[in-house]
């Protein structure tokens, strides 16, 4: 089967088409033939740094497609079966291939109305945010939330989760893609170029940084009592949460897991119409190094996603 694999680390232009075995469903696993595949920075930062030990993994972990096969003890689907999620994280799952092996309870069906390039631009993105928000925040109805990088991929559905949990969404971004925003239901949007976030927004209960550095010590001066910083961005914000106890506020660094009943959380809302993922770019699995050189300008609005059955 093909699959994009690398031989060294480095640039975008390490990526290369390579043949490998297709692999076969274990125990409580599925066999995928993927359609698409979704790109995020995680991939990125992979690629060019390597990490889990150092070792040169396949990238990728977004995916939607269908049920090949099936492994012994797999009650929850068959063979046709149209579905979508995060194998693995933060394990290596290599969804940059035609096919990919993921543990059944790993994946949720995907909503119908949904395509497959939809459907793989929502896993990894959807679940950070919703595990911020919902596990780590416990977001509530009526509740104020400011969302760093509000147009990026984690950004523009952290706004839309936020919304649908009845919380006043704040966002910050660029001039340009206030519009898009507020399209998305953002209730305030603050471009972070021309003022200081941290004076245009108060009172605020939960913050979503997915940009790190500085950006945690500004956003505590936004809190309420008792509010908190969920920090996506690097274990180094973890030293926040010292600053953030004698203030009376919480500040919390996370990493998405593998999740099954956040990810039938999300597949309800998006099939239902509340949860839509913004399409910045979509390129055929073997461009996957442009994917990436679009991905590392840091100017995209949503996701970019791979697409491997036309």
């Amino acid at each position: 089967m093909r699959a994009i694999g690398q031989d060294t680390f480095g640039g975008p232009e390490v990526l290369r088409v390579v043949e490998v075995e297709r692999p076969e469903p274990g125990p409580a696993e599925v066999l995928v033939r993927v359609h698409a595949a979704g790109v995020n920075p995680i991939d990125s930062w992979h690629r060019f740094n390597g990490g889990l030990a150092e070792r040169i993994v396949r990238l990728g972990w977004d995916v939607s497609g269908v049920v090949e096969a099936v492994g012994p003890g797999v009650t929850l689907f068959a063979p046709g079966d149209e579905v979508f999620g995060l194998p693995r994280h933060p394990l290596p799952a290599g969804t940059y291939a035609e096919y990919v092996v993921s543990p059944a309870r790993h994946l949720v069906r995907k909503p119908a109305g949904l395509s497959h390039v939809q459907a793989a631009a929502l896993p990894l993105a959807a679940l950070t945010a919703w595990q911020a928000l919902v596990d780590v925040a416990d977001v509530r109805a009526g509740q104020r939330v400011l969302i760093h990088a509000a147009a990026g991929g984690v950004g523009h559905l952290a706004v839309q989760i936020a919304k649908a949990r009845g919380a006043y969404v704040i966002g910050t971004a660029r001039a340009a893609k206030h519009e898009f925003l507020r399209e998305l239901g953002a209730d305030e949007v603050i471009d972070y170029t021309a003022v200081d976030f941290a004076e245009a927004a108060s009172e605020i209960d939960a913050v979503i940084d997915t940009i790190g550095g500085e950006y945690g010590p500004r956003s505590l001066r936004t809190l309420r009592a008792g509010g908190i910083v969920v920090s996506l961005a690097s274990p180094a914000e973890a030293k926040l949460a010292e600053e953030a106890e004698p203030l009376g506020l919480r500040a919390q660094f996370m990493i998405v897991e593998a999740d099954q009943a956040g990810m039938r959380e999300i597949a309800a809302l998006a099939g239902s119409g509340r949860l839509t993922p913004r399409i910045d770019s979509v390129l055929p699995l073997e461009q996957a190094g442009k994917a990436h050189e679009i991905a590392d300008s840091g100017r995209t609005s949503g996701k970019i996603v791979l697409s491997v059955v036309d």
